[in-house]
């Protein structure tokens, strides 16, 4: 009898479903249905389900598309990336969508809290 883990892309069968909670959690974070998922990635929609309940393996080059789609590098859901903050990562992806000019002014605004902190 075999009873070594199942491996797929993420690892052992836990992890597949870690990573597939991930998934579905920055999908529906940014209003996202698994049918867009689906057309970012040519596959069916009943495809983004399988990855997102662990069933389906989730290949290297799909995870990098649904990384850029979700806004998030492929190291967030691999584990691979410290942990960051739920409102730290808001405020990078609505810092992001900001002018030049505006950023500039949110960094010498963040700078100023850092002053006054010390302060």
């Amino acid at each position: 009898m075999n009873t070594r883990p199942q491996m797929g892309f993420a690892g052992p069968e836990d992890e597949c479903q870690i990573l597939g909670s991930k998934l579905k959690e920055a999908r529906e974070y940014i209003g996202l249905k698994q049918e867009q998922a689906a057309k970012h990635l040519g596959i069916p929609r009943t495809g983004v389900s399988e990855i997102e309940k662990g069933k389906r393996n989730v290949s290297a080059l799909e995870l990098k598309k649904l990384a850029h789609l979700y806004q998030c590098s492929v190291q967030h859901f691999t584990g691979d990336e410290p942990a960051v903050p739920a409102d730290v990562a808001y405020l990078t992806r609505t810092a992001a969508a900001l002018s030049n000019t505006d950023r500039r002014e949110l960094q010498r605004f963040a700078e100023f809290l850092q002053a006054r902190a010390k302060g």
